[in-house]
């Protein structure tokens, strides 16, 4: 786990000074199970709290945004797992909030949950700089938690904020598509 400098509460909420143009939203954890298969995906949302058609889901099976402006990567010889960036500047100006979801592959299934997992963060870095703005890491794993919202970056009187959620739900992929309106096969 990096040393997360500018950490936050649960439910605290911070504005993202600055000129920032591109964000980077980087996700890591440590597995106490081995089959535990954590991934990062993000939902850009309107006002109405749901995505604007399916593909603005973004994940390892749809890396990229309509818009161009977010885009999901692996990063396996890096300090975090995966990164989802977001250029705030391309985002379409219908998207009002990012929200960033971890969840356990094959959770339910498989009898698995956020209690196997540990070093559980994100973080937000200026793309540019490299530097970090905010991190969050969640201070508790229940066993009856399969995903969780770690966080969200929202527009606020025309500001970009992020807030960091951490609640957990026993919910796989499919549920929390359900919750923000992309509909899978």
């Amino acid at each position: 786990m990096p040393p997360l400098v500018h950490k936050m509460q649960k439910g605290q909420k911070s504005n993202l000074a600055g000129p920032l143009q591109k964000l980077k939203v980087c996700f890591g954890w440590n597995v106490k199970d081995a089959r535990c298969d954590v991934d990062a995906s993000a939902f850009l949302v309107t006002d109405t709290g749901r995505v604007p058609g399916d593909a603005w889901f973004v994940f390892y099976g749809q890396e990229t945004s309509p818009d161009r402006s977010v885009t999901f990567a692996v990063t396996p010889n890096g300090t975090d797992r995966e990164e989802i960036t977001v250029d705030l500047q391309r985002l379409d100006p219908r998207i009002k909030k990012v929200i960033f979801v971890l969840t356990i592959d094959q959770a339910i299934p498989k009898n698995l949950n956020f209690s196997m997992l540990k070093d559980v963060y994100v973080r937000i870095l200026n793309a540019a700089t490299g530097q970090e703005i905010v991190s969050f890491a969640p201070a508790e794993y229940y066993a009856n938690v399969t995903s969780m919202t770690m966080g969200e970056l929202y527009l606020y009187n025309g500001q970009w904020k992020f807030n960091p959620v951490g609640n957990g739900i026993h919910q796989d992929l499919a549920g929390q598509c359900a919750v923000y309106g992309v509909q899978i096969e």
